[in-house]
């Protein structure tokens, strides 16, 4: 993980492999951002009209790399662009630095140390950064030889000195904390959306949460095979029930002495997705591992809320499963009988998410928690509707759903409000069972909602977070966004619990 540290030094005289300075984009060329006047100066205030020179325009994104001017300490320059120029009396965005930051970082592996001169208003300002810096460096290099990518024989930028930062500022130190807290715990939901499915099944998994539960004093109960077939959860054995890897339900019990309000997240964690019996085709299910984002969201959302020791109740439900096709899987046809005690048609042993959760959504519901979210990488039609990078949300309380969305905004996570049309519920009518786990193709991401808020306990705020475009990423890196698994919704996750510890949501 990449450290990260404060400083109001002189650039000039900071030790680092290389110095970074933001450019922006404007309207006649690029021009040096704040935070990098010093760097400037040094080359005779002239460092915009080189970056011209060798091509840069400022553009959100873009890295370049020039030799540092004389009487620095470190040899490199490297300038990343953070977009337009704001307009006057504006500052640039959180998330424009937090991607400049994540930019310049990835670009920078191999190097052991470097000094960002980015523009730092406030302690908010710092945090971000710090945000950025440490999203962008990761890699999971787990499996490489040496720990190192293979690619290019580099290993992550390990630190990061924020020029600018008052390291002995309240407010500064406790922004680059919760950075640091949430970041390393996003970072590890990387990794375990990455880590291949022959070591990453559902009892692994539960082994993970079980000793991060020891090492920051979180409560975990795992319900095993026998537990849950003696407990009456249908829907996590059928899934499951196909599988040599036996499935889990994990429960972590974060508690404040001082809360007054109790969350609820529950995650998906399909710890691989073949399809089952209604096998996916060859070409959707190579990244099916990623089938467990959600879980590793809740996860690492609960073991933040307890590092940076929220005033607020947090349980985490995991709901892991394999789906895997064999003699004794769950069949298209077949009838579950879940843990609410409703009956379930299976049509598609495909839908098999949604299934998981409704068990876990029944369960969070009894402890009566002032809100339930669930995290679900659910349906290829919320990627059709939205895209790769943005999940959609849906709600029993709009209001609730729009303070989602404003939470995920407020960190730089894209979403987007969807609705949940009750004329779409008569399509799940089954002759044979309560409700089936199919309904109508059109809108299926709507359709899939709707199953679930079957399964919320009557009057519990509830909202579904469909992460199936942006949870894993298969095109090149972006921003602080690598390549695999992304993290998605974590920081959702987090500032949801801070708002709720705050008084400021519901």
């Amino acid at each position: 993980m990449t450290a990260l540290t404060l400083s109001t030094a002189a650039a000039s005289g900071l030790r680092a492999d290389a110095i970074v300075v933001g450019v922006a984009k404007g309207a006649k060329g690029p021009v040096v951002a704040p935070g990098a006047e010093a760097v400037d100066n040094a080359y005779d205030g002239a460092l915009a009209g080189i970056l011209e020179t060798l091509g840069a325009s400022g553009g959100e994104g873009e890295v370049t790399k020039l030799p540092a001017p004389t009487g620095f300490k470190a040899p490199v320059v490297v300038a990343v662009g953070l977009g337009a120029v704001p307009e006057k009396d504006d500052t640039f965005s959180a998330e424009a630095l937090r991607r400049a930051a994540g930019a310049a970082a990835r670009a920078l592996a191999g190097a052991k140390k470097a000094v960002f001169a980015l523009p730092i208003t406030d302690a908010a300002d710092a945090g971000v950064l710090a945000e950025g810096a440490a999203l962008g460096a990761y890699a999971f290099d787990a499996y490489k030889e040496n720990g190192k990518d293979a690619k290019n024989g580099k290993a992550p930028l390990a630190e990061v000195t924020l020029l600018g930062g008052k390291p002995r500022d309240a407010a500064y130190k406790a922004a680059l904390a919760r950075a640091t807290a949430v970041t390393e715990e996003l970072n590890r939901a990387r990794d375990l959306v990455n880590t291949p499915p022959n070591d990453l099944y559902p009892e692994a998994f539960a082994a993970v949460a079980t000793a991060a539960g020891k090492e920051h004093g979180i409560k975990v109960q795992v319900l095993d095979e026998k537990a849950l077939a003696k407990g009456g959860y249908g829907g996590i054995l059928g899934v499951g029930a196909g599988s040599a890897a036996a499935p889990r339900l994990v429960k972590l019990s974060y508690t404040s002495p001082k809360a007054t309000k109790h969350l609820a997240f529950v995650g998906k964690g399909i710890t691989y997705d073949s399809g089952g019996i209604s096998l996916k085709p060859a070409g959707h299910n190579e990244t099916m591992k990623c089938d467990m984002s959600g879980a590793a969201a809740v996860f690492a959302a609960v073991v933040a809320a307890a590092r940076l020791g929220l005033e607020v109740n947090v349980t985490g439900w995991l709901a892991l499963a394999e789906n895997m096709p064999s003699g004794s899987a769950t069949r298209p046809g077949d009838v579950l009988r879940m843990y609410s005690g409703k009956t379930v048609e299976v049509l598609n042993t495909d839908a098999e998410g949604r299934l998981v959760l409704a068990d876990a959504l029944w369960k969070a519901s009894e402890e009566k928690p002032d809100a339930i979210i669930d995290v679900a990488t659910l349906t290829g039609a919320m990627v059709l509707a939205l895209g790769n990078r943005t999940f959609g949300v849906m709600a029993n309380d709009d209001a609730f759903r729009t303070a989602v969305v404003e939470a995920a905004e407020e960190v730089g996570e894209e979403s987007w409000p969807m609705p949940l049309p009750e004329h779409l519920r008569k399509g799940m009518d089954s002759p044979t069972a309560d409700i089936a786990n199919m309904g109508e193709r059109m809108g299926g991401g709507l359709v899939a909602g709707l199953f679930l808020k079957e399964f919320v306990g009557e009057g519990i705020t509830w909202a579904h977070l469909d992460i199936a475009g942006p949870a894993f990423n298969e095109s090149g890196p972006f921003g602080y966004t690598p390549k695999g698994g992304t993290g998605s919704a974590v920081r959702t996750l987090v500032r949801l619990a801070e708002l709720t510890a705050a008084g400021d949501l519901g």
